[in-house]
């Protein structure tokens, strides 16, 4: 008790200095008042430097302060991600992945790219097509590909997390959608145990779009990908600190299409369809669009009947949404609010476990002629319900951390008393590729309760098969709800029920804080 605080004393004495250089900065570069799409100015590059170099001594809480530096202003007009799209059933695509330099505002960052772009460029898909990617790997280390939420096969060079793709080499991928493949937003990322989180953190990450059978009509679609980085001084992406890496790293620096705060434009009364994701490492979010009319069009790969009015959207790491915004005149705020993802009281604070507190990511302006009232969505047909099957298997995956006491409630690390500390394990296990630690029978459906020993929230994601959240903390849901990233709250538990329907192989499932699977919350599942 006493090292803890002696080390909240110092960490406090380090925030203290960082407030006095920070003022000193601001001192020697004065900045004239800000309108509403100055771009990200030198002095704003030159405090990313600064929080960068206090966040490496102070661990997550200097992110959080590095992110309330930048101006509350938005940056240039909203840059859309390149589109290719699939002809005749195909679509080959050439993606690099490659160090380089990334404009922000008028300053430049090094961060990590797919064809020298970021995000990479947005696949769009049908049901049925087939994808092929010649994945080219331009980095120093090895990486590899993952298509997040696609229903496809696991095996030889389809969604295969265990292929490893050395430096300088080339693997060509090939995906084949079922003919009945759910329409959605999805994205791909690496997914190389180990270099997971930073290779995702420094901006390796695209959208994937199946588009719907009858298509819902909108004046204009975006696709919106979120991200966050931490920089460090000449705007390189910063290693995280040890403490960063065991609560999840979450950057100071908020990314919308790789834009800091882009100014969105449009008329009054368009419904505009916006295809979110969460493709942060660590950070939740709660978004928020207020004096705009939200609809939910579903989450992840599942869809409601009819669009449903909301207020906020709820994102863990991973999760997308499909909304349709129907503008108002006005200026508008796209928010995202704080989450508190542990239960460890004021240290969570400390350690930037509130997602790093309230942030802008964009200005939604409307303006100019009254648009015509689009037509009706169409009702979908209701989605498949496993709640009356009876399942062929019932299993508890018990998903623990070694915080070694630091942030109360953690098992004590070493031998007997949970995992090391820094550690995180599925089952009492760490990851291993060459286990194997579920077996489940093709065209089964089982049940899992994913139960969360840990004080922080751990979000949960299945490759292949997407699974229906059917309880959340005791309470059964009233609704079908599909995910393929189901959150599950600190010391909490959630049930779901999964299909093991068209594909068989090996794949895995773990936290989707990506520091957390690098450092051992991933299991493997063979289907046969």
């Amino acid at each position: 008790m006493e090292r803890h605080r002696a080390e909240l004393h110092r960490v406090e004495l380090h925030r203290v200095e960082l407030h006095r250089a920070e003022m000193q900065l601001v001192e020697r570069h004065p900045v004239e008042p800000a309108g509403l799409v100055e771009p990200v100015s030198r002095r704003q590059l030159l405090l990313w430097g600064v929080s960068g170099l206090a966040a490496t001594v102070l661990g997550t809480a200097g992110l959080a302060r590095g992110a309330a530096l930048l101006d509350d202003t938005a940056g240039g007009a909203l840059a859309a991600p390149r589109e290719l799209k699939s002809r005749g059933g195909n679509l080959g695509v050439q993606l690099t992945a490659a160090r380089g330099p990334v404009r922000l505002g008028d300053g430049e960052a090094t961060m990590l790219r797919y064809n020298g772009m970021l995000p990479g460029p947005t696949l769009r898909l049908l049901p049925g097509d087939r994808l092929q990617v010649a994945l080219r790997n331009d980095l120093p280390e090895a990486t590899n590909l993952h298509v997040h939420g696609l229903h496809v096969s696991p095996q030889d060079n389809g969604d295969n997390p265990f292929v490893h793709i050395g430096a300088g080499s080339t693997f060509n991928y090939e995906y084949e959608l079922p003919a009945d493949h759910p329409p959605g937003v999805f994205w791909y990322h690496p997914h190389l145990h180990g270099s997971v989180a930073e290779q995702v953190s420094g901006g390796l990450y695209g959208a994937i779009i199946v588009e719907d059978p009858e298509p819902i009509a909108v004046s204009r679609e975006r696709v919106l990908m979120i991200s966050d980085v931490s920089l460090g001084p000449a705007g390189r992406v910063r290693r995280p600190s040890s403490v960063e890496r065991m609560m999840g790293r979450m950057g100071g620096v908020l990314l919308l299409n790789g834009q800091v705060r882009p100014r969105l434009e449009a008329r009054p009364g368009q419904r505009e369809r916006w295809r979110v994701v969460n493709a942060c490492v660590s950070r939740f979010l709660r978004l928020r669009l207020d004096g705009q009319q939200m609809q939910l069009l579903g989450m992840d790969s599942g869809r409601y009947p009819l669009p449903r009015a909301v207020d906020e959207v709820f994102l863990a790491p991973g999760n997308r949404a499909d909304l349709l915004v129907t503008t108002a005149a006005g200026t508008s705020l796209l928010r995202t609010l704080p989450y508190n993802r542990t239960n460890v009281g004021g240290m969570g604070d400390m350690l930037g476990q509130d997602s790093g507190g309230e942030h802008t990511l964009a200005a939604l302006v409307v303006a100019g002629q009254q648009a015509r009232a689009p037509a009706p969505v169409a009702a979908r047909p209701a989605s498949r319900d496993l709640r009356g099957v009876t399942p062929a298997a019932t299993r508890e995956l018990v998903f623990s951390a070694g915080l070694g006491g630091m942030v109360g409630g953690g098992p004590v690390g070493g031998p007997g008393g949970g995992p090391a500390f820094g550690r995180f394990t599925i089952d009492g296990r760490e990851f291993d590729p060459a286990r194997t630690d579920v077996r489940a029978k093709a065209g089964s459906v089982e049940e899992w309760t994913l139960t969360n020993t840990s004080p922080m929230d751990h979000p949960i994601h299945l490759h292949i098969w997407p699974m229906q959240l059917v309880e959340t903390g005791g309470r059964p849901e009233r609704e079908v709800l599909w995910r393929d990233v189901v959150n599950v709250p600190a010391n909490g538990q959630a049930r779901v029920r999964i299909a093991f329907d068209d594909h068989v192989g090996r794949s895995v499932f773990h936290c989707h804080i990506l520091d957390h699977e690098d450092n051992g919350m991933m299991a493997v599942i063979e289907v046969r």
